[in-house]
């Protein structure tokens, strides 16, 4: 099991005790003896399985510390910054995406993006309320919310246009499949109406002596309407609708 950085600096041991063994955890504040840890998380990417923490340590005297002894302001504005780029860079890709592929591709990892984004202004939030006279918080808060907000929109929008392309995909099938239906349809309808012409038609032109070669002509004429009228009962038989189901029938009332 990998075990949590322990980074340069002094902490209190009210914050090392609340700190797990294994890793920094979820997105969230430390404040404990005048000393404010807030831990994020850096923009997941892809899948957005692995969590990289970005720790920050607010000191009593008001001085931000990142990941040890490193300035902490610099780091915040970073760390935010990245996540405006990488919704940037969403945007355009939502923009440019003519396929249901192309937009799943940019769905799955901007819903990991979007809730870390999202309890990122959460913990920023709750920075503010701890230690309500540092006006950097409170700039970083409302960032927070513009980037959250933003990949929030973005996010309903990919979705969006998913749905709607699948529906639209789905409608073009139903239209496609309902006209192979109706020409299979007028193909059967056809067939029906020829097949006992055709049948009779074969019947009489084989090479072989039946004892109707000299009969009138008006025996040719009578056959061919007989033909013709099994053929329009066949077509009708083909075309009649299908008998509608037996009503259920209403179950016993129970006996009181």
């Amino acid at each position: 099991m990998p075990r949590r950085i322990d980074y340069d600096w002094e902490l209190p041991p009210e914050i090392q005790q609340r700190l797990g063994g294994a890793s920094y955890g979820a997105q969230r504040i430390i404040h404990e003896q005048g000393h404010l840890m807030v831990i994020l998380h850096e923009a997941p990417t892809g899948a957005g399985a692995e969590r990289k923490p970005a720790v920050f340590l607010r000191k009593p005297d008001g001085a931000w510390l990142h990941k040890g002894n490193n300035p902490g302001e610099r780091a915040f504005a970073k760390l935010l910054e990245s996540y405006r780029a990488a919704l940037g860079t969403f945007e355009i890709r939502h923009q440019s995406a003519e396929t249901a592929e192309e937009l799943f591709q940019i769905l799955g990892p901007l819903i990991p993006l979007t809730r870390a984004a999202m309890n990122m202004q959460a913990t920023l939030q709750a920075a503010r309320e701890a230690v309500k006279d540092d006006l950097m918080l409170i700039d970083l808060r409302d960032l927070a919310v513009e980037i959250t907000r933003g990949m929030e929109l973005l996010l309903a929008d990919t979705r969006m246009s998913l749905d709607y392309r699948l529906a639209h995909a789905a409608e073009a099938q139903a239209r496609s499949t309902r006209e192979v239906s109706r020409a299979q349809h007028k193909l059967n309808t056809i067939a029906a109406l020829t097949f006992p012409l055709m049948a009779v038609g074969a019947a009489f032109g084989m090479n072989l002596h039946s004892g109707m070669e000299n009969m009138p002509v008006w025996m040719y004429w009578a056959i061919f309407a007989s033909g013709l009228f099994l053929g329009i009962l066949l077509r009708g038989w083909v075309k009649a609708p299908e008998a509608p189901l037996p009503a259920a029938k209403p179950a016993p009332a129970r006996k009181k």
